[in-house]
């Protein structure tokens, strides 16, 4: 889906939590419809590394919340959905938009490294000051962070200068993920590659003065290394 296909799903939940809410159709009539769209919407939240607010199943959870004494009127029920669903429609309108065709659209399965991703992507788009364009640069260093976690393994991957990496030396466990996992003549000019753009992504986060540019490049390099990372992993496998 498109944001503005998503943001249309996501109202039509809503309207219809409102309408069963205040006397409109039955539960049963609808309730599949419910499941349904509920699925579907819970699908692209995950592959923009967003949660969904909505904790009610089906309608019949939504009836017993509704339902619980705290919303007698039709009034309090609008206005508990509006202010469940709201903050997440603002968030998807104000997100990045597709600028040309992504060769991977979809997450990496990975929950806080697709959450960092798509929190990059939003800041770089809103960034305006050379603070903002400094946050893009950490965000870029903690998703870097929890890719390394994710993926490090201390008993396979040995570091390569033998200096055994904290919990977020993100360029060390990475530097031996890389050199493991794509050891080895034929793997020589791939090995190369992931290990300047982690590099070039490490180089950037530090940069104490940042533009546009610089919070770009930090962003693109990020990014390439995470792609790299779960292809190698084996994540963007085509399922069979």
């Amino acid at each position: 889906m498109t944001d503005e296909e998503l943001i249309k799903e996501i109202e039509a939940q809503r309207d219809l939590m409102v309408a069963v809410a205040t006397g409109g159709p039955r539960i049963q009539e609808v309730n599949q419809q419910y499941i349904e769209r509920r699925e579907r919407i819970a699908a692209e939240l995950r592959r923009r590394g967003l949660e969904d607010p909505n904790p009610h199943g089906d309608l019949w959870a939504w009836y017993r919340r509704w339902s619980a004494g705290d919303m007698p009127s039709w009034a309090l029920r609008r206005a508990h959905l509006s202010e469940m669903y709201q903050p997440l429609i603002d968030r998807i309108r104000s997100g990045p938009s597709a600028t040309g065709v992504q060769l991977f659209q979809e997450p990496t399965g990975w929950p806080r490294v697709d959450r960092g991703i798509y929190e990059i992507r939003r800041s770089l788009e809103q960034a305006e000051t050379e603070e903002q364009f400094q946050a893009v640069g950490l965000l870029c260093r903690e998703t870097l962070i929890s890719l390394a976690q994710v993926v490090y393994d201390p008993q396979r991957h040995q570091s390569v200068d033998k200096v055994e990496p904290s919990e977020t030396d993100a360029k060390r466990m990475l530097d031996a993920y890389i050199a493991v996992e794509l050891s080895g003549g034929p793997n020589e000019g791939v090995r190369r590659y992931a290990k300047a753009a982690l590099a070039l992504a490490n180089d950037l986060q530090h940069h104490r003065t940042a533009d546009y540019r610089q919070a770009a490049l930090c962003a693109e390099a990020t990014t390439s290394v995470v792609n790299l990372i779960a292809i190698i992993s084996g994540r963007r496998d085509r399922t069979r």
